[in-house]
């Protein structure tokens, strides 16, 4: 088994948008919380970078998302409380504790693609086919932490003529203000620099051009997207015929643990822990070959 770095793009692109499907549509608490534990393990692997500022953004997320539920969703036969004449129900706070966790599955899950699908990756995926999607998208990806570098950098500078203070809040927002417009200046100008040059290369026009990629597809490729294509349908099965559903409304009600669910929760993790197991093996044998990380 293979890191999924060294896996061709296309399977690698596969890998991910089946695995997003899966977290998103699987309204199952065990699948969440498989997906919520390897998405974690998953993002500390892969991108540990910032990961401490991230983690302070998806807590917040989860509290709103787990207190709008049952604010504004009254189904449950439960009651817990009665604010304004509106019940809170046990049923609505669970599944807003749920969704929670799958949208901070989701959220580190992206955070993994956008570290593992690189901008190369995404234009041998999408150049040939879809020039002008693919430069986009890889523009995306790239924008957002070159976005954040280029604003510390404004800040710094702004900071060392005198013109950025943060003495109190009319004074901060003042100074976010003022590197937002530059920032915001900055950002159009790069994206028509950007498309300027491609354009000057001759990229996305009609004539046949020849492209250069390092990327082949080899068998152990076909294989593990076989691999993918088989137990994502197995899953996708069971959640399209409700054998993978808790039932949250009226009542609470969970699916009895069958031979199916089993297979499929451990394919299920087996696919949410990929990438980590990939990792941990392949530390494995760098350590036993050369005898160190």
């Amino acid at each position: 088994m293979k890191p999924p770095e060294k896996y061709n793009p296309a399977v690698l692109f596969v890998y991910f948008l089946i695995l997003a499907g899966l977290v998103m549509f699987a309204a199952d608490p065990v699948m969440t919380a498989i997906a919520f534990v390897a998405m974690n393990l998953t993002a500390i692997a892969y991108s540990r970078d910032g990961l401490g500022r991230a983690y302070v953004f998806f807590f917040i997320i989860f509290v709103l998302t787990s207190l709008a539920n049952p604010v504004f969703s009254h189904n449950g036969v439960t009651v817990l409380l009665v604010i304004n004449d509106n019940p809170v129900t046990l049923e609505a706070v669970l599944y807003g504790v749920m969704t929670g966790f799958m949208i901070l599955s989701v959220l580190l899950l992206f955070r993994v693609f956008s570290t593992l699908m690189t901008s190369d990756r995404l234009l041998y995926i999408f150049g040939r086919a879809f020039p002008k999607l693919g430069l986009l998208i890889s523009m995306t990806l790239r924008f957002v932490p070159l976005f954040g570098r280029q604003r510390r950098k404004m800040e710094d500078t702004q900071r060392t003529l005198g013109l950025y203070k943060n003495e109190n809040a009319i004074d901060t927002i003042k100074g976010k203000l003022s590197v937002l417009s530059a920032m915001t200046t900055w950002g159009l100008e790069n994206g028509i620099i950007t498309a300027d040059s491609m354009s000057a290369r001759g990229y996305g026009t009609r004539q046949t051009r020849t492209s250069f990629s390092m990327y082949r597809f080899e068998r152990s490729d076909a294989l593990m997207l076989a691999i993918v294509v088989v137990c994502c349908s197995f899953i996708f099965f069971g959640i399209a015929t409700d054998r993978l559903k808790t039932e949250f409304y009226p009542r609470i009600r969970l699916q009895p643990l069958t031979v199916y669910a089993i297979f499929a929760y451990a394919a299920y993790a087996w696919l949410a822990f990929l990438p980590v197991i990939a990792r941990i093996r392949d530390r494995a044998v760098h350590r036993k070959v050369f005898g160190q990380d």
